[in-house]
């Protein structure tokens, strides 16, 4: 959905469809009747760190999996500096499984990259994982940090995407969500909005897979008024807000 339509993600599932035109169902009714499979798409949430496609989309997430689509949470890092107290390594373990927790939560298939948490590069070797990951995986749309962030691996994370996209001639929808707006996504104007009042709770129940990290505070100071706003934008209860990357072929 966008700005002109504000359509939201409820009521009738199969006539409703959300970013990059994905419909919120696998099945479609024609006039006579006859029941028809839609193809199912890949969608890839591409985070600095375990819990930021959690925090950013997972209500869509969620509403994507339900629909039958395939959705793969893709981590930058492992989050090895985010436990005060744990060597790199240790709080690597504990934050993959939190990730793969979460992950099962929202029905969606968990891949960690190669960088660390707090050093993350960007070079011609960082340039190429993402590259050939995103090869390897062949999405339909992918949706990571919008490269304008006031943490560096955010900001290093959404680089990386936008350079790959443009390497591989644009074979995919590239779009950026939202974290912590005002602090960490800074001057964010969003093109497109998914009402997320069903799958809120859910969301959150994958946010809270991530114990390490003590949410509760994130997610009431900065998701929640985040959601309740951008669902006043598109006149629902809470919805999650994307900004759709669309760039003339001919720039190269």
């Amino acid at each position: 959905m966008n700005r002109r339509s504000m359509l939201k993600a409820s009521g009738n599932a199969a006539a409703i469809t959300i970013l990059g035109g994905i419909p919120l169902s696998t099945a479609a009714e024609t006039p006579d009747g006859v029941t028809q499979k839609r193809d199912k798409k890949k969608i890839m949430i591409i985070g600095a760190h375990p819990d930021d496609p959690e925090t950013s989309s997972g209500g869509t997430i969620c509403l994507l999996t339900d629909a039958g689509h395939e959705v793969v949470c893709v981590y930058l890092t492992k989050g090895q500096a985010g436990i005060r107290g744990k060597s790199h390594d240790e709080a690597a373990a504990i934050r993959e499984q939190e990730a793969i927790a979460a992950c099962a939560v929202m029905n969606a298939r968990p891949l960690f990259l190669t960088q660390v948490d707090g050093n993350t590069e960007v070079n011609r070797d960082r340039f190429r994982e993402m590259q050939e990951m995103l090869e390897r995986e062949k999405p339909d749309v992918v949706i990571t940090h919008w490269p304008i962030d006031g943490h560096r691996d955010h900001a290093n994370c959404g680089i990386l995407v936008l350079a790959a996209w443009k390497q591989l001639k644009r074979c995919f929808d590239l779009y950026y969500f939202e974290v912590m707006t005002g602090w960490q996504t800074q001057m964010f104007h969003p093109t497109d909005f998914v009402d997320i009042t069903t799958t809120r709770e859910r969301k959150y129940q994958a946010c809270y897979c991530h114990e390490s990290q003590h949410l509760t505070k994130v997610m009431e100071g900065w998701h929640t008024p985040m959601e309740q706003f951008r669902g006043i934008e598109c006149r629902c209860t809470a919805a999650e807000a994307f900004a759709h990357h669309i760039e003339p072929l001919k720039m190269d």
